[in-house]
């Protein structure tokens, strides 16, 4: 997957930078989600890798079946990725870019998966803790797994802090057994 990455880099830095100069950092965030998902659609993903078709007519392909969801300039971005055989790299161009849009936004999308439903003061408290120590808004979602019997597990970023009783279970398991 880091090859992935690194092919899709440059493409989702250049977007990104056409992006926040025009002041569309949001219209290009949508843009780019609607042709990912797109080009993730099963028929759509064996047009794009089909060797029948040039590059440009899966471009245009493409382009046609998100209609009034793109502009111009997503157009023109679609063949300039077709002209180097990049247009399977739209998933990883848009992760890269709402990556660099949350950064530039100051922004941080925390998930938070609780053992039972976090009350609104507990979530208010999270968040500020989380505020201060990633020194950013925290955008904060949450969801229920019954199955940590306890305790949470919140991803923030790269970060992954596990509070939960399973965690913990486990990692006394392992403890023992080395022992």
């Amino acid at each position: 997957m880091a090859e992935l990455a690194t092919i899709a880099r440059p493409y989702a830095n250049a977007v990104f930078d056409l992006a926040k100069s025009g002041g569309a950092l949001e219209s290009w965030s949508r843009m780019l989600g609607v042709l990912a998902s797109t080009a993730q659609h099963q028929t759509v993903s064996v047009l794009l890798t089909s060797p029948d078709l040039s590059p440009n007519a899966k471009a245009a392909k493409l382009g046609e079946l998100c209609g009034d969801e793109i502009d111009d300039q997503a157009i023109k971005f679609l063949f300039a990725l077709a002209d180097h055989d990049r247009l399977p790299l739209l998933s990883e161009i848009l992760a890269q870019f709402e990556a660099l849009r949350a950064e530039e936004l100051r922004s941080l999308d925390v998930m938070v998966t609780a053992a039972y439903e976090l009350s609104a003061s507990q979530k208010e408290a999270l968040v500020n803790a989380l505020s201060k120590k990633f020194d950013k808004e925290i955008v904060l979602e949450s969801a229920i797994d019954a199955s940590l019997m306890g305790g949470a597990i919140i991803r923030a970023g790269d970060v992954v802090i596990d509070g939960s009783v399973r965690g913990r279970l486990t990692k006394l398991v392992d403890a023992l057994v080395q022992v």
